[in-house]
C-alpha cells in the first residue's frame, strides 16, 4: 500500500482525532482513506448523473413513455393500502 503525506491544520486534526475516539473511524488512516473514497464515490457519481441528464436531452423521452410513466406512478399509488 502506498503511503500519502498530507499537511493539516490543528482543526482538521482535531476533528479527524475526534473521529477516532468516537469510533467513526479506525484510525487517523482510515478517517482520510474513507474520506478520499467517499469524494471520489461523490465524484463518480456525480459523472453518472451528468451522463444521464446529457443522453435525456439529446435523446428526450417521448409522449407516449412520458404518458406510460405517469399511468404506471397513479396505479401504483393506488394499489398503496393508505
Amino acid at each position: 500500500m502506498t503511503q500519502l503525506v498530507a499537511r493539516i491544520d490543528d482543526e482538521l486534526l482535531a476533528e479527524v482525532d475526534e473521529l477516532v475516539a468516537s469510533g467513526d473511524a479506525r484510525s487517523r488512516s482510515d478517517a482520510v482513506r474513507c474520506a478520499l473514497e467517499e469524494m471520489i464515490d461523490n465524484r463518480r457519481r456525480r459523472r453518472v448523473g451528468e451522463s444521464i441528464a446529457e443522453a435525456y436531452r439529446r435523446i428526450p423521452e417521448t409522449p407516449d413513455e412520458l404518458r406510460w410513466a405517469a399511468e404506471s406512478t397513479k396505479s401504483m399509488i393506488a394499489e398503496e393500502p393508505w
